[in-house]
């Protein structure tokens, strides 16, 4: 059985939802078993409430140390300046001890992002992203175009070859990720849990 870790921060709820997706598709592999936890908040109370965070969030939060329990790793963060959030930036950078140990190597490692708008920094979020997992010696795995609606262009939506995305909007146009946009969270979920199953099939990472 491989093990399928979901992990995310979110502020207002869209990567939250993101990540419930993907774990539905990672749950559609026969042999999976998906877990669905985020990084903890780094602002305080009186400051995430001012600021509108949806802090009602059930899922558990999760600690470095156990990232080297699962076979592979989904990440979800919104969009900060086109990077990462800090608040995974930080649950990362704890994460020494395990490359030291080079506890994460052979380990599938993808993500997943959203933007306030069309060109706010998707792709350079996954590829940034990308690079801790590489320094990690993560095998790397995106969203392939055999999903096909990353083509399409019927409605603004996001989606990238580096993985899933979508758009929040802003204002009176803001809107929690579409009906497609979920459809490719969880093509990714699927894509990398089969992928997993694979190399747990196969015997243990090198």
């Amino acid at each position: 059985m491989s093990k399928i870790l979901v992990l995310y921060y979110s502020s207002y709820g869209h990567v939250e939802i993101m990540a419930r997706a993907q774990a539905e598709g990672a749950a559609r592999i026969p042999g999976v078993q998906v877990s669905v936890k985020r990084v903890p908040e780094l602002m305080s109370l009186e400051a995430a409430t001012a600021a509108g965070y949806k802090l009602d969030q059930p899922a558990p939060i999760a600690d470095p140390e156990e990232l080297a329990d699962y076979d592979a790793i989904l990440f979800g963060t919104p969009t900060r300046f086109g990077n990462m959030a800090s608040q995974m930036r930080n649950f990362l950078d704890r994460t020494g001890p395990l490359w030291a140990r080079g506890a994460l190597v052979g380990k599938i490692g993808s993500t997943f992002c959203c933007t306030a708008s069309q060109h706010g920094g998707q792709e350079t979020t996954l590829t940034s992203f990308h690079t801790t997992l590489l320094h990690h010696g993560m095998i790397v795995v995106g969203l392939p175009y055999t999903f096909k609606d990353l083509m399409t262009l019927r409605e603004v939506t996001g989606g990238t070859p580096y993985g899933a995305s979508s758009i929040t909007g802003t204002g009176s146009e803001a809107r929690m990720p579409s009906a497609l946009e979920l459809d490719m969270c969880r093509f990714q979920g699927e894509h990398v849990a089969r992928i997993a199953a694979q190399f747990t099939a196969g015997g243990s990472h090198a």
